[in-house]
């Protein structure tokens, strides 16, 4: 297993390190915040305060593709135009890129994992999101950057993902994971399927990810030690990859599904679960 230390280093950036790191030109800075609650406009949000030279990322047009059959309602973007966008972010191949939102990270994670799949291995989120920059006393910029456009080259598939028919492997073989809160779970879930909230990653104090002893000890009292293949899912594949996020900070890898249960119930032939069960939490 890797070492502890590089692990969460290699996922997560502090406020502090990023402060450190803002001097150079090769920092990406992407503001990823969304709602489900229409009375919350991100755009408005990242007009009123930002972090310095951040750029604007639309979570549903920007992140995720268009739903169609079974997809679920986040599947993954087409990577051609994936690469357009990041280009017009302002990536570069040698670009260190950081992201961020004001609701603990979950919509910054999705587009981590995402930038990731799609080949960037200099992606980061930072720990604690918009609230740890301003903890530290800094202050938030209204300023809309004009980014030199970016030169990067994406391709698809660098991180490990499945499709509906593939979730039973992970129960026969390995371990599946809910990542949604319980009471989602309990309402409906894949067969065979554990319950292990998103929201127990994060440390209540701060909103930054827990320690890395707290995680590994969450985990594997579940039976999540690296020893097995690991598999995520969530309602649209957005809190599962924050799950994804807090296992590859401690070293073990997951495969996402992108469709989560969105794209499992849309589908009448497949099967379903209900209540707690006795992994559940």
């Amino acid at each position: 297993m890797p070492d502890q230390a590089q692990s969460r280093t290699s996922v997560l950036i502090t406020a502090e390190e990023l402060e450190a790191r803002l001097e150079s030109s090769s920092v990406v800075l992407l503001d990823i915040r969304f709602s489900q609650d229409k009375a919350y406009d991100p755009r408005t949000a990242y007009l009123a305060g930002h972090l310095p030279g951040a750029v604007a990322v639309d979570f549903v047009h920007e992140l995720t593709g268009r739903p169609e059959g079974f997809s679920g309602k986040r599947p993954l973007p087409p990577i051609e135009r994936l690469q357009h966008d990041a280009r017009r972010w302002g990536i570069r191949s040698d670009s260190l890129v950081v992201l961020y939102d004001d609701n603990r990270n979950r919509q910054a994670a999705r587009g981590w994992w995402t930038l990731r799949w799609a080949g960037l291995d200099q992606a980061r989120l930072l720990d604690g999101g918009l609230h740890a920059w301003t903890a530290r006393g800094h202050a938030l910029e209204t300023a809309v950057p004009l980014s030199a456009r970016g030169d990067v080259v994406l391709s698809s598939g660098r991180l490990p993902h499945f499709s509906a028919d593939d979730a039973a492997g992970f129960v026969r073989n390995g371990v599946l994971i809910d990542a949604r809160d319980a009471a989602f779970f309990a309402a409906g879930h894949i067969p065979g399927a554990i319950n292990i909230p998103t929201s127990g990653n994060i440390d209540p104090e701060n909103g930054a990810y827990a320690s890395a002893d707290t995680l590994k000890a969450r985990f594997a009292a579940l039976g999540v030690d690296g020893s097995k293949p690991v598999g995520v899912y969530c309602g649209g594949g957005v809190a599962a990859s924050h799950q994804i996020a807090a296992l590859a900070a401690i070293g073990i890898e997951a495969s996402l599904f992108p469709g989560s249960w969105s794209a499992w119930s849309a589908d009448p032939a497949r099967p379903r679960e209900t209540g707690v069960g006795a992994n559940g939490q």
